[in-house]
């Protein structure tokens, strides 16, 4: 089960803005021991998802074959 400290996790899963909380845990930090992310939830709810910014672009790749929604990402440092 996804580490919901902060939430009464059956409480979130009766509303879907809570259901799309706990999906958002699940990718940001992992699923619990066990559990699996539905791929056709996350892209049901994709332009609802707050993600991290790695997180949303790897999801991005491996889902469409593409980023698209974030700019490229730029180096952490450079030598001229």
């Amino acid at each position: 089960m996804v580490l919901m400290w902060d939430y009464d996790i059956n409480e979130l899963k009766k509303t879907e803005a809570g259901r799309i909380k706990i999906l958002e845990r699940m990718i940001n930090y992992g699923p619990g021991k066990g559990e699996k992310i539905s791929l056709s939830q996350v892209k049901k709810n994709w332009d609802r998802l707050d993600l991290y910014p790695s997180n949303k672009r790897l999801l991005e790749l491996l889902i469409w074959g593409k980023v698209k929604s974030l700019p490229p990402s730029k180096p952490v440092f450079s030598i001229k």
